[in-house]
């Protein structure tokens, strides 16, 4: 059951008349339970719809009644958006590939004071045009799909199957989770965690009712180390007119599980996860859980865990465990745990390498994945969460086996890593070299935490053996 998510209407639009009409057409097109008028609700989440100076959508999301001018005019003198990008079929393996080389102008590393994604304020305007906001969302200036999804389909290879190729259509956002620059989404409380979410889902509900649409991908990228060119806390939201490649092996693994087993894949995996806990027993207190899980946090509604065959060295899927195809699926009772579930995890990530003289903030990809058009019944909603660190001072490359012949070679057990991500939980100090096991069955707010006894002369690989 998605959210309800309430238009705010009759506040000046970008022209500075009342856009009342634009806010109620969008509402209508979402398929959410949203309506005209200002939201008057507690904690309801309202949107505000307006348009940038050459025309792109900007939506503000805001807890209860937004303020008044949330749709301020936008006053930089900007020309309207031309990209030019084709999507081009790789004859060898079928995989998409996205061609657009108009992005090589976009913004890179501006200083704090011109980050394009702080609100505007008086002698520097940026693409927030209101003086403040709760969590925004815009067309991305430079993206990589653009244009009318569903105008120009990817067209099948049959003329020429060599050099199957299509218009770059599609839909690109941005979506700034704060306007605090020095933020990130660790620093989010529960209720703007929450508020994201309502915006993933609202924008997952518009998007995938686009024509030409297949897939609707929210990811974060966080740090330099990943390749991220602005530092405010954002992330992104792509409507993808293909499937992507790791989806499709999704897909093909999910039809061989369903034909081999007649059940779901990731009911099973899920499942067979959350069983790996055990029960109590003499040499395990109730509520601990035996050195080879792999779960790290286990909530009513959500489970987290490192994947048996984790890729990179500190890696994290997160699922619902009732399986929905998308965020619209999760019922109120998965929204209310969702925050407090994800911000423990992104904490974890921030404590991994940290000490009590250094704050290390993980760089990460935060991919959600959500399934397809046409594959809603066998795949499941869920988070791929993952560092490109492995240790302190060591970043995991993909050299020649990863990026040559995509096959991952991971430099920490993921038995091992599990251990880790848990006992650097909310309860226990930053530096897990000198944690100390908590009493059995007490619990950092989620769930019944171990910990592993290690020194600080332990390396990942004396641990490994």
């Amino acid at each position: 059951m998605a959210p309800t998510v309430t238009d705010a209407t009759g506040q000046a639009g970008a022209n500075g008349s009342a856009d009342a009409s634009a806010a109620t057409g969008t509402a209508a097109s979402t398929g959410l339970s949203a309506q005209a008028g200002t939201s008057r609700q507690a904690g309801a989440t309202t949107r505000t719809v307006t348009e940038l100076a050459d025309g792109r959508e900007l939506i503000y999301y805001d807890r209860g009644t937004p303020p008044t001018g949330r749709a301020v005019a936008d006053l930089r003198p900007l020309d309207a958006v031309a990209p030019s990008s084709e999507v081009r079929q790789d004859p060898m393996t079928g995989a998409w590939v996205t061609v657009a080389a108009h992005r090589q102008a976009r913004t890179y590393h501006p200083p704090a004071d011109e980050c394009p994604l702080c609100p505007s304020r008086e002698g520097r305007l940026s693409e927030i045009p209101a003086g403040d906001y709760q969590v925004a969302v815009f067309e991305n200036r430079f993206p990589s799909l653009a244009g009318e999804p569903g105008t120009h389909p990817v067209p099948p290879a049959l003329d020429d199957p060599l050099h199957s190729r299509g218009p770059g259509v599609g839909r690109c956002e941005v979506v700034c989770f704060t306007a605090d620059h020095d933020a990130s989404f660790a620093d989010l409380d529960e209720d703007q965690a929450r508020l994201v979410l309502d915006a993933w889902t609202d924008r997952t509900a518009e998007l995938s009712a686009l024509p030409g649409i297949r897939q609707v991908y929210c990811f974060e990228n966080r740090g330099t180390e990943i390749g991220v060119t602005l530092a405010h806390p954002h992330g992104q939201i792509y409507g993808l007119p293909f499937v992507p490649p790791r989806t499709a092996k999704m897909i093909d693994q999910a039809a061989r599980h369903r034909a081999a087993t007649g059940r779901n894949l990731f009911d099973d995996l899920v499942a067979a996860e959350r069983a790996s806990v055990g029960s109590p027993s003499a040499d395990s207190p109730s509520g601990e859980r035996p050195e080879d899980s792999r779960i790290v946090l286990a909530g009513e509604h959500w489970t987290a865990f490192v994947p048996f065959a984790a890729r990179w060295p500190y890696e994290v899927h997160l699922f619902p465990n009732r399986r929905v195809p998308d965020f619209t699926g999760l019922n109120e009772d998965e929204r209310a745990e969702f925050p407090r579930i994800y911000l423990d995890l992104l904490r974890r990530f921030d404590r991994l390498f940290s000490d009590g003289d250094r704050k290390v903030r993980a760089p990460y990809i935060a991919a959600w994945h959500q399934a397809p058009a046409g594959h809603e019944d066998e795949l499941a909603l869920h988070l791929e969460l993952f560092t490109v660190r492995r240790t302190a001072d060591k970043l995991k490359y993909l050299a020649g086996t990863e990026s040559g012949m995509e096959a991952f070679m991971n430099d920490v057990a993921p038995e091992f890593a599990a251990r880790r991500l848990r006992e650097v939980g909310q309860a226990g100090p930053a530096n897990p070299a000198t944690a100390s096991r908590p009493t059995p069955g007490t619990t950092d707010g989620t769930t019944p935490e171990t910990t592993l006894e290690t020194t600080p002369e332990t390396t990942d690989e004396e641990a490994q053996r």
